[in-house]
């Protein structure tokens, strides 16, 4: 542990009493409220983490609002999701963000010129919930919903550097060690694999950039847990694709001077893993495809730096030997600390994340332009209550929800008819 700081803040895990911390947010939460934003599909309801993670929550007093931005393929599923968090002691709406009434609100938009109708997942998720959650709070976390070692703290240390007002913080990220919880093996490959020696390498061919400084401050800039002001939410264009994260830190970049941004120490962390997939269209190669795009986008937009095919050369030969060479120091960190290591699967892993590069490359050269949702102002101009129309259609949602849990509920507990009596 040091005291390392980046372009950014960073604050450090140096042992804070949890206990205080959550004192002095339940006295910030009186004039500023939050809201905390859990974009989640059907199926992590059925998985041990989110019952882990609610009940943690349920210690959190000092949050007003969770909004949970729900995939649900069929009612039956969003009603069970509503049932689901219904113990939680805060205000709890449960977004439908694939239901009908939320498609009919998009129907509408569309007609106003204003076509959301083509965009999902994630990001989708994230911008309904910070629509949503900016009606009445004035601080917003984000956290996904797979989280295996989440407790409390977590969301304490998120919200916490962005409601103490004499910091002056408007956007405060997540970052940890990522260990597995089976074996200790290291995780977070997207990381160390790809964005690590991809970021060193863009700055060697590129050259110096504002925004890869910026980048490179980040300890884990995947990290998908953050939060920020409600003022911040209402002003980003939400990115719709693998590159989200990526994509958000670039609109924060955009919006926000680097002083008003930090990053927080979580500690250990570890959450379900996908796949590195055979080819840059599948699993976290696709991932690594989005990213780089989003990266060579944004250098264009921000930086004004032209990106040309002689980069993508020289980008794929060193991006390989500076790989490489983080290889050998995660190997000696690892055996240093116990850590099983396998270097062969590493460098075959980013063998496959480097055939990212051409791919990203075509996308950015042939599709300069990226895959965004409006902001929120944009979507006022359109429509100014919009927010509270949608309100009204997840309160609606809920209210219907649990009308049938206990239409379901009386009706089984009836005692079924008696048999007509044997003659």
């Amino acid at each position: 542990m040091d005291f390392q700081q980046e372009f950014i803040t960073t604050i450090h895990d140096l042992g804070a009493d949890l206990e205080s911390l959550e004192q002095r947010l339940m006295t910030l939460s009186e004039t500023y409220p939050m809201a905390l934003l859990i974009p989640s599909l059907y199926e992590e309801l059925e998985r041990p983490a989110l019952t882990r993670i609610k009940q943690h929550l349920k210690e959190c007093r000092y949050i007003q609002d969770i909004n949970v931005c729900l995939y649900a393929d069929t009612a039956d599923q969003y009603r069970h999701a509503v049932q689901f968090f219904s113990d939680l002691p805060q205000r709890v709406r449960v977004i439908w963000t694939n239901g009908p009434r939320v498609r009919s609100l998009l129907e509408m938009l569309a007609e106003k010129n204003l076509n959301l109708l083509d965009y999902k997942g994630k990001g989708w998720a994230v911008w309904l919930g910070l629509g949503l959650s900016s009606l009445n709070a004035r601080a917003i976390a984000l956290h996904d919903a797979d989280i295996v070692t989440f407790d409390r703290s977590l969301v304490a240390k998120l919200f916490y550097p962005v409601v103490e007002q004499e910091f002056g913080i408007a956007y405060n990220k997540a970052y940890y060690t990522r260990l597995s919880l089976d074996d200790r093996s290291m995780n977070g490959r997207v990381v160390r694999l790809f964005v690590a020696p991809l970021l060193a390498t863009l700055r060697d061919v590129i050259g110096h950039s504002a925004y890869l400084r910026y980048l490179r401050s980040y300890r884990y800039p995947l990290a998908g847990e953050f939060a920020m002001t409600s003022d911040l939410a209402m002003n980003l264009r939400v990115p719709c694709d693998w590159g989200l994260e990526v994509g958000l830190l670039a609109e924060v970049y955009r919006n926000v001077a680097p002083k008003r941004v930090s990053q927080v120490d979580l500690g250990f962390f570890d959450h379900k893993h996908k796949d590195v997939g055979n080819n840059p269209k599948e699993g976290l190669q696709k991932m690594c495809t989005e990213i780089l795009a989003s990266i060579l986008r944004t250098l264009t937009e921000t930086e004004s730096v032209v990106i040309s095919d002689a980069h993508q050369v020289a980008m794929r030969v060193k991006f390989r030997r500076v790989a490489q060479d983080l290889i050998r120091q995660y190997f000696v960190d690892a055996t240093c600390n116990g850590i099983p290591y396998d270097r062969h699967r590493e460098e075959i892993t980013i063998e496959g994340f480097e055939q990212a590069i051409p791919v990203a490359f075509n996308s950015y050269l042939h599709e300069p332009a990226t895959s965004r949702i409006p902001d929120w102002t944009r979507a006022l101009a359109v429509v100014p209550d919009l927010r509270e129309q949608l309100l009204t259609i997840v309160e609606t949602d809920m209210a219907e929800a649990r009308l049938e849990a206990v239409v379901q509920s009386s009706a089984s507990d009836s005692p079924a008819d008696p048999s007509p009596a044997m003659a």
